[in-house]
């Protein structure tokens, strides 16, 4: 595939440099928060239910990237550990809808936690003041990059 040559070299550098960066970042936050008992699938499906509840497998399914059987075994098998619940939806008895249970959101909230409290020890143990506050102006430029 070649590149667009519309493109300045710089633009095609800091696209590289950004999703790499980004790939690795992200994979070191969510091993910050790593739960031996859970997979990073099972604790994708608990955050969504955190922003959401009342959602049905085939709706996570289509949003995690799975497929319906796979995630109907993983909510099985978060219900089995206490941390989701299934109830009919009312408007359609054939489906169930699936939300956390206080288990469920203690055990998000303190994810979330962890990830932020072992970057931000990351930032203030490897970086300056200046670095930090140039971060949070970068910051809101990929921002920008995101926005309509």
């Amino acid at each position: 595939m070649s590149e667009n040559p519309g493109l300045s070299p710089s633009a095609i550098q800091a696209s590289r440099d950004v999703r790499a960066v980004i790939s690795r970042l992200r994979r070191s936050i969510l091993n910050a928060s790593e739960v031996e008992d859970l997979t990073l699938g099972q604790a994708s499906v608990l955050a969504r239910l955190s922003n959401k509840e009342g959602v049905t497998a085939s709706e996570l399914a289509s949003v995690e990237g799975v497929r319906h059987q796979s995630m109907t075994a993983m909510v099985t098998s978060l219900a089995e550990r206490g941390l989701v619940t299934r109830s009919p939806d009312p408007g359609d008895g054939r489906r169930l809808l699936i939300a956390l249970t206080p288990e469920g959101r203690r055990r998000v909230e303190e994810g979330r936690q962890a990830r932020t409290e072992w970057l931000a020890g990351r930032l203030q143990d490897k970086c300056t003041e200046e670095e930090r506050l140039s971060v949070i102006a970068t910051m809101a430029v990929l921002e920008r990059l995101i926005r309509d």
